[in-house]
């Protein structure tokens, strides 16, 4: 699998969990009971590291060949 490749992967990933997080605040705004709704949004806290770590990624593979690019500084080594 090349990095082109993982790329895609990541993209799809990081796009089925934003939909979640997008799906979960709708959730939350409709909730009536603020128990419900508080655990709602530790939910949605904890997926929002998962997301921008697969945007990331995603956007490392892509380019990492590029030397036009400016790596993230999070993931250089």
């Amino acid at each position: 699998m090349t990095l082109l490749e993982m790329s895609v992967q990541y993209a799809d990933s990081a796009a089925a969990i934003r939909g979640r997080i997008v799906d979960l605040r709708a959730a939350e705004r409709e909730q009536a009971d603020a128990e419900a709704a508080r655990l709602l949004r530790l939910r949605i806290n904890a997926l929002l590291p998962l997301w921008r770590e697969q945007r990331d990624l995603a956007a490392l593979t892509a380019h990492y060949y590029d030397r036009s690019y400016h790596k993230h500084g999070k993931y250089a080594l």
